[in-house]
């Protein structure tokens, strides 16, 4: 798949995120040398490339622990340009490091984190660090790694190896958070067209009439047509407490001939239709 023209790829920021490590690995996969803006927010992220032409977005779309973020595929959905979709996906696992300005693990007395990262990383605090550990909080990882300038060389932060990159600290020590499994799909989302690679899956977003039986004749097309649904999931409208979204994932592409005479299918029997990508699948 090329890119050709991309002005800008947006990435949910700020810089040293684990969405700016997603936005590497697709630009080093799909050859992408372009300007990147970090930005506040996921809503962000998609409004900018739904203004833009030719710009790509990177943001996390579900993590193992946490599950779907809403706000990725709530914002997805309502694009003005009904063409941006996702593109591609990658699956990153979390993992914090200790990171310092200085090589000596031993001689840090403090640390400097974010209370979700010290949250996160209670067990390598409790027993890797000193009892009487000078602790320190920021708001962003970015923010603690350049607040490290302001203290002695006995102190650490917590941060990613994105971090280490930016800022050019030392890592002390991998992989410190409690949680060994955690992991984030990221999504690459933009106007352009992806092309069949024999190991796709397609996401759709659909509403039906609230009747007895209606998502039930939804469902069916798929196992009537041999097709294996992967994910499925429903959320209240925000338009309508009493009318729910469904998300739907399942194996195949709409440049295939079944796929699309199913997705056709699909939209006569819906209230509310989006297609939102068939893109190459990423193994966690």
């Amino acid at each position: 798949m090329e890119f050709k023209n991309v002005l800008n790829i947006a990435y949910l920021g700020p810089e040293a995120s684990f969405s700016e490590m997603a936005r590497d690995v697709f630009c080093q996969k799909y050859n992408i040398n372009t300007f990147s803006t970090p930005l506040k927010t996921i809503p962000d992220v998609v409004e900018f490339v739904d203004k833009n032409p030719f710009t790509l977005g990177v943001i996390p779309a579900e993590n193992s622990i946490d599950g779907t973020l809403r706000a990725s595929l709530d914002s997805l959905m309502m694009t003005k340009n009904s063409n941006i979709k996702i593109l591609s996906e990658v699956v990153l696992p979390i993992e914090y490091c200790l990171l310092s300005r200085t090589t000596e693990f031993y001689s840090i007395t403090g640390i400097i984190g974010t209370p979700y990262l010290l949250g996160k990383c209670q067990e390598f605090i409790k027993h890797e660090l000193p009892l009487h550990l000078n602790i320190i909080e920021n708001t962003t990882m970015s923010e603690c790694a350049r607040n490290l300038a302001n203290y002695n060389l006995t102190y650490g932060s917590i941060g990613n190896r994105k971090t280490a990159e930016t800022y050019r600290l030392n890592i002390l020590k991998e992989n410190i958070n409690d949680d060994k499994t955690n992991q984030t799909r990221y999504i690459l989302i933009g106007n352009f067209e992806t092309p069949v690679t024999g190991n796709d899956k397609t996401t759709i977003a659909f509403a039906t009439n609230n009747t007895p039986g209606a998502l039930l004749e939804v469902l069916k097309i798929f196992l009537e047509n041999d097709i294996n649904l992967t994910y499925i999931s429903s959320q209240p409208s925000k338009d309508d407490m009493e009318e729910y979204i469904f998300v739907v994932n399942f194996n195949g592409h709409i440049k295939e001939r079944n796929i699309a005479d199913v997705l056709n299918s699909i939209k006569s029997r819906t209230i509310f239709y989006r297609f939102l990508g068939s893109y190459e699948k990423s193994q966690a």
